[in-house]
């Protein structure tokens, strides 16, 4: 197993670097030349969206809860759904980044808390690409997860600062299908080891195959609701809608893409579900490697190496997306933006490149702050779905946004994000489990204060201009 996956980054490294001769100008670096055909979207979106949130926490939240871990895939399947609607109008206005899109309508200071708050959510999600690189390795070598968080982290980010997007778009079209294939074959063998589809669904406990189990309503829409709103913001996935060679292009990606994630989200969970009667009694912790321990424990060698594989194309694919997306921000938004409007493409490139090295340093040192994966990829969702979206999806939607609203709703939401989980973690109990004052996890008042802010505030004030309802506003120089 140790083999193949040498043999997978090594593929990875080389590619990035046969790709990286082909990058010419900036927009081939950021934005592919904005040539990608539909059918490349769709697997550089579902690649990027499943990583080891799927991969770790969401399988080993259905080891513990069974299929009302669901909720938090079918908060995806949701943003997605609303995203189908947006697609065509985000590649017409022909940006580089979600700050982009901010400060054609709220202005500068949007553009930079934009920066921040994207940073920090997406340099929390690299880290946890980096960590569950971590623990495969662990598993399969007997690595310290720390070491082998280290190695995940250099390979990802040596691949990532090569070639940008317009070697990881193409590369995730092979990363999509393997990782399809192989969680396919692992659900496929677990329930056959398990007697059959009916034979599995009856071993299995009531509240497992319940609508909401043990988590209870609450806990579950706490789960939907950080996921639906990352998701309609997601700045990996405008990105790539600019990348799209057509408003066409950008919107039958969406239909294949909602396709997928469906599919391959609910066989990641179905691993951890049906794995949960192959191997049992792991901890909390633990249980986050459920996929890899049915690789390595339950299913034949051969198999087993494929979903190993297919585990690491996950995180990888995954991790160099949101290295890419933070990095290009701090460069497009920051740099190019305020302190060197006439940067050079090759300068452009260059020094993107070197902050994919920072933000993956920084991203690996970030991930000894969080008890699990879960709690990591939901701190980050929260921050990014609170902060960024309901001014986002103001700013495309709504005509009576205005700038004092967009920008005080994404401080809000950013402000609540950190202080609500600084008090949770203040009081957390012995096992590292958050106590959230009066109970409320942090995404209902993140998202309540945020989106309310964000109306009282553009009711407040005078009404946007023309140009700013239609996003016409000049923006960074290209």
């Amino acid at each position: 197993m140790l083999t193949a996956v040498i043999v997978y980054l090594s593929v990875l490294v080389l590619i990035g670097t046969r790709r990286s001769r082909q990058v010419k100008t900036g927009d081939d670096f950021l934005v592919a030349g904005r040539t990608l055909p539909a059918r490349v979207l769709v697997f550089t979106l579902l690649a990027t969206w499943i990583g080891s949130g799927s991969l770790f926490a969401g399988a080993g939240l259905g080891y513990r809860e069974g299929f009302p871990a669901l909720w938090q895939s079918a908060g995806a399947w949701a943003g997605i759904a609303l995203v189908y609607f947006l697609a065509p109008r985000v590649r017409r206005i022909a940006q580089y980044t979600v700050p982009d899109i901010l400060e054609l309508r709220y202005g500068p200071a949007a553009r930079i808390l934009g920066t921040v708050t994207t940073v920090l959510a997406y340099g929390t999600i690299a880290a946890y690409q980096f960590r569950g690189g971590g623990r495969l390795l662990s598993l399969i070598t007997g690595l310290d997860p720390d070491t082998g968080a280290l190695v995940t982290a250099a390979a990802c980010i040596l691949f990532t600062a090569l070639a940008g997007m317009l070697s990881i778009a193409y590369l995730d079209v092979g990363n999509g299908l393997l990782m399809t294939l192989a969680v396919m074959l692992g659900v496929g063998f677990l329930i056959g080891e398990g007697g059959g589809l009916a034979a599995s669904f009856a071993a299995l406990r009531p509240e497992q195959v319940s609508v909401f189990g043990a988590l209870g309503p609450q806990a579950a829409f706490a789960l939907f609701l950080p996921t639906m709103f990352l998701l309609l913001g997601e700045a990996n996935m405008y990105q790539k809608f600019f990348s799209a060679r057509d408003e066409r292009a950008a919107r039958l990606a969406v239909v294949g893409w909602i396709g997928g994630t469906i599919v391959v989200e609910t066989l990641i969970e179905a691993t951890g579900i049906f794995g949960s009667l192959a191997v049992t009694g792991l901890s909390v912790e633990h249980s986050e490697e459920i996929v890899l321990r049915v690789a390595t424990d339950v299913m034949p060698p051969m198999l087993g190496v494929l979903l190993v594989c297919g585990a690491a194309a996950i995180i990888v694919s995954t991790a160099n997306s949101f290295l890419l997306t933070p990095s290009t921000n701090l460069i497009r938004d920051v740099y190019q933006r305020f302190i060197n409007p006439a940067a050079t493409d090759r300068q452009v490139v260059l020094y993107t490149r070197l902050v994919v090295v920072a933000v993956g340093a920084l991203g690996y040192i970030a991930g000894s702050f969080f008890p699990t994966i879960l709690a990591m990829a939901l701190w980050a969702y929260t921050m990014y779905g609170a902060g960024i979206t309901p001014a986002l999806l103001g700013a495309l939607i709504w005509k009576r946004a205005t700038r004092a609203g967009g920008v005080a709703s994404i401080l809000v939401g950013m402000v609540t994000t950190l202080g609500w989980e600084i008090a949770g973690l203040a009081r957390a109990a012995p096992d590292g489990t958050a106590a959230y004052p009066f109970g409320w996890q942090t995404a209902y008042p993140a998202l309540a204060l945020s989106i309310a802010t964000l109306i009282v505030v553009s009711l407040a004030t005078p009404p946007p201009t023309q140009s700013e309802v239609d996003l016409q506003a000049p923006a960074a120089p290209r």
